[in-house]
């Protein structure tokens, strides 16, 4: 096997069409031989507890630019059939990136970042909401009573914060990061046909 370290979070729109492509990759190649592995980076450390309305948090982080970086998202998601419907609140992603940590240690981690990412591009969901992130581990077979505990207390909140703070002492600053075999770095929300060439030449293969 070879190690797929993914830092990401599922507010970052990038991640999102970055996972997708990803997804269809690994569908075409079901033999393929990553062993992934999502770690925390809060695009907005800052961000409060409350979150903020996502509108003012897009033009207060991009200025003008904000429409034009919303309109590429939006269009290079509609390459991959996906149409956006974000939540209208800008979250703080520290308790969901606890639930993607727990979600690991159960294996179902790329299952509930899919949900995660779902609930906040697809359905508008404030996944801050601990009842919300309650509703996304249960749909992947976790236990919904012991999260909602975990969640009501600062359970592994430390972890989280120590391997954010990792990850940008190693130099990622920016999301979707894969790295590949603890080795080689890919930035960015690449398509599918590039993962596909990866995963031949792991493999020793020659697809076309």
């Amino acid at each position: 096997m070879t190690r797929l370290d993914i830092f990401a979070d599922p507010v970052c729109p990038w991640c999102l069409i970055g996972k997708v492509e990803l997804d269809r990759a690994l569908e075409t190649r079901p033999n393929h031989p990553f062993e992934i592995t999502w770690h925390p980076f809060r695009l907005n450390p800052e961000m409060p507890p409350g979150g903020m309305d996502r509108i003012d948090y897009l033009h207060s982080k991009l200025g003008p630019k904000a429409e034009e970086a919303s309109r590429a998202v939006a269009e290079r998601a509609a390459t991959l059939g996906l149409e956006l419907n974000p939540s209208p609140r800008e979250p703080d992603t520290t308790d969901a990136h606890r639930l993607t940590y727990w979600a690991g240690l159960e294996g179902v981690q790329s299952r509930v970042m899919s949900g995660l990412m779902r609930a906040h591009w697809q359905e508008a969901r404030d996944i801050s909401d601990p009842a919300e992130l309650v509703k996304i581990a249960q749909a992947e077979d976790m236990d919904g009573d012991m999260v909602r505990k975990l969640l009501a207390s600062d359970a592994d909140r430390d972890e989280i914060l120590r391997r954010e703070r990792h990850a940008r002492e190693r130099g990622i600053h920016s999301v979707p990061t894969f790295i590949v075999g603890d080795q080689h770095v890919v930035t960015g929300a690449q398509p599918a046909m590039l993962w596909q060439s990866v995963i031949d030449e792991l493999s020793g293969d020659t697809k076309g």
